[in-house]
């Protein structure tokens, strides 16, 4: 697979494989999809020939993509981490969780606390039917099929409310999902219902797309995500800032990611003994990186 940083150095990935992994039934591969771009980008086998075809699309166009993609994981990951284990949190809800790969939310949270609980959210078929392969043997993590722009689905399903303590902190993750809600409206109204609905106490860890003034490089992404069953749409840096309206914001708030930290400066560019996702050794590489994040905490 393609693409290397700017030192010449070629990408590592959570994953290389030859081949791909037999389609699920009803499991339309003729037309590409955002979840299974993604995973392409990430090294994993469960992408087809449109997928990849696109993904490659947006090489040539952005080619830093590979790098983005690795960034937003590590996002992920050192938010759980970080979540877990600096502020207590026993549960997570992660919507928009997309396929299974190295270190899941529930193996990162698990393994700093077995009593970790994890509840993932996606309305994407083969992502359900992957998750739920992986998750036969834990009790403690469940996959449900829901659609972020329906909220109160999600805290009505009778597995999340048996899994999930709402009277007890929970972490919601959010991680690169928002920007496919195209409606202001909508993706705004959503968030404010998920938040109104934990304790205080309660987190939330958004990255977002970002589109700035001159990047014609961006636009030319969103076209060609338009291609992809789930188009994307890239906000600016004020609206994204305002998915944390009423929230405390941890560390720098919602930010470009070069500039996000938890109080270490290298937390997640260096990464951890065993982590599978590659540090990001120089910082100025961020720079152009089109992604917004952030955590803040839900004071009441």
């Amino acid at each position: 697979m393609p693409g290397s940083d700017a030192g010449g150095e070629p990408y590592r990935f959570l994953r290389t494989t030859e081949t791909e992994t037999a389609p699920a039934p009803d499991i339309d591969t003729s037309k590409p999809h955002a979840a299974r771009i993604y995973d392409y980008w990430l090294g994993g086998k469960h992408n087809y020939a449109a997928d990849r075809e696109v993904a490659e699309q947006f090489l040539k166009t952005l080619p830093k993509t590979l790098l983005g993609a690795r960034v937003n994981r590590r996002f992920l990951i050192d938010s759980v981490r970080w979540l877990a284990q600096e502020a207590g949190i026993r549960q997570f809800i992660d919507i928009g969780s997309g396929l299974p790969t190295q270190q899941n939310v529930h193996e990162v949270a698990q393994e700093i606390t077995e009593d970790a609980r994890v509840v993932y959210v996606d309305n994407d078929p083969l992502v359900l039917v992957h998750a739920d392969a992986l998750l036969t043997a834990d009790d403690r993590t469940i996959v449900i099929n829901a659609d972020l722009r329906d909220p109160q689905r999600i805290l009505d399903d009778p597995a999340v409310r048996n899994l999930i303590d709402f009277s007890q902190p929970v972490a919601l993750l959010m991680v690169a999902v928002l920007h496919f809600i195209h409606d202001d409206k909508v993706a705004y109204d959503s968030v404010k219902t998920l938040c109104d609905a934990l304790p205080s106490g309660s987190y939330v860890a958004i990255a977002h797309m970002l589109t700035e003034e001159g990047r014609e490089d961006i636009d030319t992404a969103v076209k060609l995500y338009s291609k992809a069953s789930t188009p994307i749409v890239a906000r600016t840096r004020e609206q994204i800032a305002r998915f944390f309206d009423r929230l405390t914001p941890i560390g720098p708030g919602m930010v470009h990611v070069a500039d996000w930290s938890l109080g270490d400066a290298d937390f997640h560019r260096r990464g951890r003994p065993g982590d599978a996702v590659m540090p990001i050794d120089d910082p100025s590489l961020l720079a152009d990186i089109a992604l917004m994040c952030g955590i803040a905490r839900i004071d009441r």
